[in-house]
């Protein structure tokens, strides 16, 4: 019984324009995705301080912007918990078609939003709760997108191919990045155009990318694995328990440590994007101009993207928990190194500092697509693997930039360092208490756990 679970990439090997169809479907709704809630965060660091919140002052208003920035990792986890129980249950190709298009409207409408010199307090009010949405759907939307890649991939190449929806935060980065760009050029550095419309375009033209998503994932099919589990008579007779409750009662040690063991990418991934853009472009951080920050971002979202890539093969071939640990070795003195390397002050310190700190980022993103979803049952791996996930987006991403704008403001950029190394001792000993997932069967992941 456990063969007949198998994926079909395990005993035929999906041809290879169906494993094609995958990858495209998966990364590219991941990218769009990931673009529409990147976008807040480079607008969180520019412009939302003197739009939204212009009462407060820069410090205060940076430090309102990334709190509104934060909410959607508290919404994260329950995007987690709710699609995930309707992924395990329905299927992950629905449930991602309903992620993308509540990302989509959020979006459309924090571009429509009016600001606060038009509607006063309720503007940062609504922007909470269009950022809520936000977070709710991205919850939701990464174990789908893992899942139906890794679900479908050949065995020995999972890590690969899971990597592709991985793909989303670096190339959505990078768009966001150009995006903001392009119409800064248009429009000037420091333009009452950009504070009063030009924020907003790429909010709105969001919709276009959202549209092109939808078309996308309505062309795949439902993963194998997830169809072969539904008819298959492993799943227990009788009322179906929720998926929520089965994989906190089964697995609660994999959802533990599984969010640990993710904190730092999230950390460092939200530090390099949201943080660093702000702390590169103002007066009490580095002073540099927008253009220059937008386009070195665009340069660390390249190596992000390499690095996603490269990392994920080399789990393939020496293991997802090796390559893992190497990373947050690595980052451990990295943090300390960081500051003092953008303090320098010059273009080239900035390039390095945010490129070096997207690599490392990328050394755990690669093999995490494959290293989560390999851990759980296939009956509530979509809850499983998202509530992991998105736990240690809760605290690595939502509270990690926020208590670093704090530390920042107060006690000077060392102490970021030392927050970030931290961070990384953490992931690195909750890495250490998961097991080794590569060439694991995913019919039967998760079921050894679970007895």
């Amino acid at each position: 019984m456990l063969e007949s679970l198998a994926p079909v990439a395990n005993r035929s090997g999906p041809r290879p324009t169906s494993m094609a169809r995958v990858a495209v479907a998966s990364s590219m709704g991941s990218i769009i995705e990931f673009y529409d809630f990147l976008i807040y965060g480079t607008a969180a660091a520019l412009v939302f301080p003197q739009v939204f919140f212009p009462a407060l002052g820069p410090a205060a208003g940076t430090l309102a912007s990334f709190g509104t920035f934060a909410v959607a990792f508290v919404s994260r986890p329950l995007g987690a918990v709710l699609f995930g129980h309707f992924g395990d249950r329905l299927g992950r190709k629905k449930t991602l078609v309903s992620t993308l298009l509540i990302m989509g409207i959020a979006t459309v409408t924090i571009g429509l939003l009016p600001d606060a010199s038009v509607i006063g307090i309720a503007a940062p009010i609504i922007l909470v709760v269009l950022r809520f949405l936000q977070g709710f759907a991205v919850g939701g939307e990464w174990a789908g997108a893992a899942l139906m890649a890794a679900e479908y991939a050949p065995p020995k190449h999972r890590g690969l191919f899971a990597a592709f929806p991985q793909l989303g935060p670096s190339i959505g980065f990078a768009l966001a990045s150009a995006t903001f760009l392009i119409i800064n050029l248009s429009l000037g550095d420091k333009s009452e155009a950009f504070l009063t419309y030009g924020w907003r375009i790429p909010f709105i033209g969001s919709a276009v990318l959202v549209m092109i998503g939808l078309y996308i994932r309505l062309k795949i099919e439902e993963t194998p694995v997830f169809k072969e589990a539904s008819n298959s008579s492993a799943v227990p007779a009788g009322p179906r328990k929720l998926p929520v409750w089965e994989s906190v009662r089964n697995q609660p040690r994999q959802i533990l440590l599984g969010g640990a063991s993710t904190m730092m990418l999230f950390a460092f991934f939200y530090i390099g994007t949201a943080f660093l853009s702000s702390y590169g472009t103002s007066a009490e951080g580095l002073g540099h101009s927008r253009p220059t920050i937008l386009s070195l971002g665009i340069v660390g979202a390249m190596f992000f993207a390499a690095g996603t890539i490269g990392s994920a093969m080399l789990s393939d071939r020496i293991g997802r928990r090796a390559v893992i640990v190497g990373s947050c070795v690595v980052a451990i003195p990295w943090s300390l190194l960081l500051f003092p390397i953008l303090d320098i002050g010059t273009t080239w310190s900035f390039a390095v500092g945010l490129s070096g700190t997207l690599l490392i980022v990328a050394g755990i993103y690669g093999p995490v697509g494959a290293f989560l979803p390999e851990l759980f049952a296939t009956r509530y791996r979509y809850t499983g693997a998202g509530m992991a996930y998105n736990l240690g987006a809760l605290v690595g991403g939502g509270i990690t930039p926020l208590v670093a704008a704090s530390l920042g403001a107060s006690l000077g950029s060392p102490a970021i360092g030392l927050l970030l190394a931290g961070v990384s001792l953490v992931s690195l000993f909750a890495t250490f208490g998961l097991a080794e997932t590569r060439g694991i069967d995913l019919a039967t992941s998760g079921t050894t756990a679970a007895k």
